[in-house]
């Protein structure tokens, strides 16, 4: 079942705007309603001032009215196994659970599979700011 997110990640990634760093990552996440949305990564001339994909496809998400992540996959053209940033890590863990699947992909489909709780294991979350 996770191939259709790899397919979707890697068509995402073909419609990305890198003409800075020429790396293209693509998205694909799955909410709880079942859908996908997906996300590429955008740069823009104040680099390195941008969007990741995981971030476009949470807005995605969030502008259907998705609310919950249930399993990701992400793709770079250039890099096997390419794990979302830092960044991006605490913004899944926004919207996801530690147990989340995380697929990392390459260009012939799902080479690991992860846990958000592995990739980011102290995540902030909204009791921190109580």
């Amino acid at each position: 079942m996770s191939d259709d997110l790899f397919v979707a990640a890697r068509d995402a990634m073909s419609r990305c705007h890198a003409p800075y760093s020429e790396f293209p990552v693509g998205a694909a996440l799955r909410a709880d309603d079942g859908n996908i949305y997906t996300g590429a990564n955008v740069e823009v001339a104040s680099y390195p001032e941008g969007w990741c994909a995981e971030t476009t496809a949470i807005g995605h998400m969030i502008m259907a009215g998705g609310l919950e992540i249930t399993e990701v996959a992400v793709i770079a053209e250039k890099m096997d196994a390419c794990t979302p940033c830092g960044g991006c890590r605490q913004r899944l863990a926004e919207f996801a659970g530690p147990d989340t699947k995380i697929h990392l992909c390459d260009a012939n489909g799902i080479v690991k599979t992860v846990t958000l709780g592995e990739l980011l294991p102290y995540a902030f979350d909204a009791d921190a700011l109580k």
